[in-house]
């Protein structure tokens, strides 16, 4: 359904009429606010339901209350108040897309496009409002890790792995990503944020004078073609086949956040008990992280494909693991 709307709302509503592409742009904004705010508190409802018998659910908990409230800011409330039913655009940082800097081009397709609606006010509130996002990601980022992001803040790859995870994948059962998988994954980690640099430094140098403005709504069409083919379907396309956190894999803002959280001081600790080597931890991580290894080191693991989303230590029957850093353990 996500596919089939946003289909619609960014290729065929420019080519319909006035009346129908508003019709269809109403029903884009309203599926992207109202009914994905509805999914995600009935989803976490029963992802806990599911979950409960099986382990501790803790971390999991506390990601669920962090998706809906921050839900809740952005596809509800932050809309009502700002008047602005697209305020999602702006709840993720650089350079993960670039919304924010082209809604500084008065030149640009997207600027004329919400002007008539929003007026300079409005433009202004949505940048401020993202600019906020930003440093609070940045500054959560360095205190909390990446699980500030990836596990509490995420209303796009994060919320979805984290509230329909026990029904993964529809089809087959749960394995692991394996090696060759493992490098394919990587492969596309660099090459998405080298793409998403790219447009990013596009815009600036654009922004800046360096670059004329001709081809600034040609760079605008190719960053929602690649959104809608790389991150959209191929995003959902991993929900379904093989693993929620598929796209977490090679997501650009993930990858500068990885960075950021090894100066935190993320890491699983693996010294609160003795690890028995039921391999639970290696099964729950849905980022194919050889946790148990380690602990049988009793060395932490600081994977940079951590999202710090705690399946881990919730399900460890010894409880051995602990996510932290060097804010929420000062002695590490």
């Amino acid at each position: 359904m996500a596919l089939g709307i946003a289909g619609l709302n960014f290729g065929y509503a420019g080519q319909a009429s006035p009346a129908v592409a508003e019709l269809i742009n109403w029903f884009w904004h309203f599926y992207e606010n109202w009914i994905k705010f509805i999914f995600i508190i009935a989803g976490s409802i029963l992802t806990l339901r599911l979950v409960a018998g099986s382990s501790k659910t803790t971390l999991r908990k506390r990601n669920l209350t962090g998706f809906i409230v921050y839900a809740l800011l952005i596809h509800i409330l932050g809309p009502i108040v700002l008047g602005n039913s697209e305020l999602y655009l702006f709840s993720m940082s650089l350079p993960w897309n670039t919304t924010p800097l082209q809604l500084l081009d008065p030149g640009s397709s997207f600027f004329a496009d919400r002007f008539p609606t929003l007026g300079m006010a409005g433009i202004t509130a949505s940048l401020i409002v993202y600019a906020l996002i930003t440093l609070a990601v940045l500054i959560g980022t360095l205190l909390m890790g990446r699980r500030w992001q990836c596990s509490t803040l995420c209303l796009f790859n994060g919320f979805a792995s984290e509230v329909f995870a026990p029904a993964f994948p529809l089809t087959g059962g749960k394995k692991q990503a394996g090696k060759p998988t493992l490098k394919v994954f990587s492969f596309l980690r660099w090459l998405f944020f080298e793409i998403a640099l790219f447009f990013t430094t596009y815009w600036l140098l654009h922004l800046g004078g360096a670059i004329p403005g001709k081809s600034a709504n040609l760079f605008s069409e190719l960053e929602v073609y690649k959104y809608l083919g790389g991150e959209l379907l191929a995003a959902m396309f991993m929900w379904v086949v093989f693993t929620g956190r598929g796209y977490c894999y090679y997501c650009p803002l993930g990858t500068v956040l990885a960075f950021l959280s090894k100066a935190a001081g993320q890491r699983i600790s693996t010294t609160r008990s003795e690890c028995i080597e039921c391999g639970k931890c290696n099964r729950a991580c849905p980022l194919a992280i050889a946790i148990k290894k380690e602990a049988l080191k009793k060395a932490p693991v600081k994977d940079l494909r951590c999202v710090g989303c705690g399946h881990c230590a919730d399900i460890c029957p010894t409880e051995t693991l602990r996510y932290t850093t060097h804010f929420l353990d000062p002695r590490i």
